[in-house]
């Protein structure tokens, strides 16, 4: 570790502002006004089972209210940056945590600030919080929310939750007696802050998890809006499965000489996930995926696309061929979203096809396979890909699929991971001449070069409306014909319009290539003799290629 960095509590992931969802039990309790401290009959721990988990995690100095709890959970033996991190949040440190995902950093954070809470005694006011976790998804909230209320289990400790997407009336209720923790999406929070629904100057514990995704969301703007509504002094911590510059610089403004906790190299693996790659074309993709899947009915699967639209279309595809498949992404409501979710952990569904925001928070140890049907454009968010496989010390597999147009983001990939994956499938597509797909720079605006002349994707110049080029031909450097400039289009036509066979009459010109304007005799300038009308048929006069006046008297005689 290096010196000069303090302890800080894992960060909850930051998401999309998200409504409180609470337990049926922690509800119930607050309809009725009151806080539901009983502790559940049917959660005895053995004294047996209970032994090896109480002496690991109480030799890292927590108490045994917390200890307790853990067998039950299936928490025997603490993970890397649990070891790392439970001492130096006791001691109120400042902790900056860099750990792979699915390596137990709610619990790192998560224990040990429920036992700080414990000691310190201090009575929750109305409207007010004691700790603040922030996370990036909706998912991801009600994952460390539901974690820590099993955390809590026979203490006085109260956990909500508030997201975006759902009733902020009902959430406005349930902090009226306040929380002493919250987990919450940025977005929402700000809302509450400005109805005056929760005070944040009472938080001595902020915890910011996942913190490149909250950047890469663009939630910036709104951590600098929370941070100085916080209370001081007080002890933060912040996890993150990479560490970009971004996350380094923000460190420095919310973290008081925090100690740095790296288990893991930046953007590396988990090492129970075995990868590997497909090259194929982009039409064939559907096929492979259907037929990987076929091999393996009973396996749990996560579908990994790069759009809201496209995921959902493949769903429908999948759905079509038989398969239990659900989605999840940002178009779909709280409910709906929540509902897949229940239906992937229980079975009923066997394949979720998700975009990389929505399953931040998926935490299902089960997921056996994670299948890339479009590599990401970013490539730290491969590596939270494959993280939701081989989780809790299992193994799983990661399967990518590449077209061509794909080479450079795989490419990225490895060497982000500074690792080549293992070529399983080569169709030969990549063979081919097919350039790389334009990252965003390159494509620029919509419609692949829009307004103001520029240039589309391709590099052809917008087509010109109308004749593509004066009728004096190439080289005669005059402007195209005008309908609001008749008199231009007579000129670029010849200065007396059409002779008499229809041929076009050379006008005289300048040096410059202009033609000329000349008066013509009588002194009128419409080219008649003075006093006349001019003529309105075309080809007739002087003044023909004008528009006829409307409403013009014919001369008399």
């Amino acid at each position: 570790m290096s010196e000069g960095w303090r302890t800080l509590p894992t960060i909850g992931r930051i998401c999309r502002p998200e409504r409180q969802i609470l337990t049926n039990s922690q509800d119930n309790a607050l309809a009725n006004g009151e806080r539901d401290t009983s502790s559940d009959s049917d959660n005895n721990v053995r004294p047996d089972s209970s032994i090896s988990a109480s002496n690991a995690f109480s030799a890292l100095g927590l108490s045994k209210r917390v200890v307790r709890p853990l067998a039950v959970l299936g928490l025997k033996d603490p993970t890397p940056i649990q070891t790392n991190a439970i001492p130096l949040v006791l001691e109120g440190r400042d902790v900056m945590g860099l750990a792979q995902t699915g390596t137990g950093k709610t619990a790192a954070f998560g224990l040990p600030l429920i036992d700080r809470l414990l000691s310190d005694g201090d009575k929750v006011q109305p409207r007010s919080v004691r700790a603040l976790i922030l996370a990036p998804t909706r998912e991801l909230v009600n994952q460390i929310a539901d974690n820590l209320r099993a955390y809590v289990k026979k203490t006085p400790v109260w956990v909500s939750s508030v997201v975006g997407g759902q009733n902020i009336n009902t959430q406005i209720r349930h902090l009226a007696k306040g929380t002493d923790v919250l987990v919450a999406t940025p977005g929402r929070l700000l809302d509450l802050v400005d109805r005056k629904a929760v005070k944040l100057d009472t938080a001595k514990y902020l915890v910011l998890d996942e913190a490149d995704q909250m950047l890469d969301m663009g939630f910036i703007h709104a951590l600098r809006r929370i941070e100085p509504l916080l209370g001081r002094p007080r002890q933060t911590l912040l996890f993150s499965a990479t560490m970009p510059k971004l996350v380094e610089e923000l460190s420095k403004s919310y973290l008081t000489n925090p100690e740095r906790i790296e288990v893991a190299r930046a953007g590396k693996a988990a090492d129970k996930v075995r990868q590997s790659v497909h090259y194929i074309a982009t039409k064939d993709k559907l096929n492979l995926l259907s037929k990987l899947l076929a091999e393996r009915p009973d396996d749990l699967s996560l579908v990994f696309g790069r759009t809201k639209h496209g995921c959902e279309k493949l769903m429908k595809q999948l759905v079509a061929q038989g398969f239990a498949a659900a989605s999840i992404h940002g178009n779909k409501s709280q409910g709906q979203r929540d509902r897949a979710l229940r239906e992937f952990k229980s079975g009923a569904v066997r394949i979720l096809v998700a975009t990389d925001v929505a399953a931040r928070g998926i935490d299902i140890p089960a997921v056996s396979h994670v299948y890339n049907f479009n590599l990401p454009e970013v490539p730290e968010n491969y590596v939270h890909r494959i993280g939701r496989t081989a989780r809790a010390g299992r193994d799983g597999e990661a399967v990518a699929f590449c077209a061509p147009d794909e080479r450079k983001m795989l490419r990225d990939i490895q060497r982000l991971m500074n690792f080549d994956i293992e070529v399983v499938g080569d169709d030969g597509s990549m063979n081919s001449s097919e350039p790389d797909a334009p990252t965003k720079a390159q494509r620029g605006g919509r419609g692949g070069g829009g307004g103001g002349g520029h240039r589309g994707a391709s590099g052809a110049p917008k087509k010109r409306r109308g004749n593509a080029r004066p009728a004096g031909g190439e080289g005669t450097g005059s402007k195209p014909p005008s309908k609001k400039h008749p008199r231009r289009a007579a000129q670029n036509r010849g200065e007396g319009g059409r002779g008499e066979g229809g041929d076009a009459v050379a006008a005289p010109r300048s040096e410059g290539g202009r033609p000329k304007r000349t008066k013509p005799a009588g002194g009128n300038r419409r080219g008649g003799p003075s006093g006349a009308k001019p003529a309105t048929a075309r080809g007739d006069g002087p003044s023909a290629g004008r528009p006829p006046k409307r409403n013009t008297k014919r001369p008399r005689g």
